[in-house]
């Protein structure tokens, strides 16, 4: 029960990454609002945590529904004390083929989305004393490469607003850390989705991209949602009370 008494929101929480901190969280004591951009995926989620769990529906580029989100989770569970910033999209095409609405979503979604949610959550974690946000960033928060520039920029950009946060905020005794997933097997990569397009050319399901990136872990296999929720509990958790600003990769050695 290492989250006991703390109140979490994560965003794309009906998602692998979301859903894996979801359930684990709530196993650990936290009441957890599942917030995602499909209400039916949230919903699914938090039902299968039951008890202190609710589901809200959230663009994280409108800030309005960010602060129905905050007024919704305080009302079931008092003051909030964990953030993660999950939410993320993603063109995998060239910097000359991705387009001005392809960047706006990707940015706005990842790095847009994040700042939003910092601001509408502060002030719960300050009434509650303190918190912990954690930003998710990539192997592109380490080397962007040349494909999608959107995404390379957002997730470097979660570099900058990472260490702003935590400075800005380390009086009010809330933290923020950026964790940095490697080739994790999650729909993300998976499937083709508005927000994540993928073909057979891009997708994992196609064997020989699978094990393309399996070849690229030193430690032999594809993150699984459940090993970055695992760095994401410590990071949140009492046990990182001198945490903050810093950035903690989960790759099985793929930045190497």
């Amino acid at each position: 029960m290492r989250l006991d008494g703390k109140v979490a929101l994560i965003t794309g929480g009906g998602g692998g990454m979301g859903g894996a901190q979801a359930r684990l969280f709530a196993r650990e004591g936290a009441a957890v609002c599942v917030a995602d951009l499909f209400l039916d995926k949230a919903q699914q989620v938090a039902g299968e945590i039951g008890g202190r769990a609710v589901a809200v529906q959230l663009d994280v580029q409108q800030s309005t529904q960010w602060a129905e989100a905050v007024t919704r989770a305080e009302a079931a569970f008092g003051p909030i004390s964990i953030l993660c910033n999950n939410a993320g999209a993603n063109f995998r095409v060239s910097f000359d083929e991705q387009t001005e609405d392809m960047w706006n979503l990707i940015v706005g979604t990842i790095l847009t989305g994040s700042f939003l949610g910092t601001r509408a959550v502060v002030p719960s974690m300050r009434r509650g004393g303190g918190g912990g946000i954690v930003n998710l960033g990539s192997l592109a928060s380490i080397r962007p490469g040349a494909g999608s520039p959107g995404y390379g920029a957002a997730k470097t950009g979660l570099v900058g607003l990472t260490r702003s946060t935590a400075a800005s905020y380390a009086a009010d005794n809330i933290r923020c850390v950026l964790v940095s997933p490697g080739h994790v097997d999650t729909p993300f990569i998976r499937e083709d989705a508005p927000y994540s397009p993928n073909s057979a050319q891009t997708s994992i399901n196609n064997p020989a991209n699978y094990q393309r990136r399996q070849a690229a872990v030193p430690l032999g296999r594809l993150q699984t949602p459940e090993d970055v929720a695992q760095a994401c509990l410590f990071l949140v958790s009492d046990e990182a009370a001198m945490v903050t600003g810093s950035m903690l990769t989960v790759d099985g050695g793929a930045a190497l």
